[in-house]
């Protein structure tokens, strides 16, 4: 699965990477992994973007188009 909402996320939030790599306490590399589907994103890492983005888990993960 790729995850183009997290992408899209941090892009329109002017953050790298890196940068949410370090919100998530994990290396860029494995953040890239999960944003390109390479590697299932943690349910316990896609709760911490839900809320950092002020966003629901359904909207994060493409369930629904509402963000609140």
């Amino acid at each position: 699965m790729h995850w183009q909402r997290i992408e899209d996320l941090r892009i329109d939030h002017d953050l790298t990477q890196q940068q949410v790599a370090d919100i998530l306490n994990c290396k860029r590399e494995v953040y890239r992994r999960y944003e390109k589907g390479i590697r299932e994103l943690p349910l316990s890492y896609a709760i911490i973007l839900a809320k950092y983005y002020h966003v629901t888990l359904d909207y994060l993960v493409g369930l629904s188009d509402r963000k609140s």
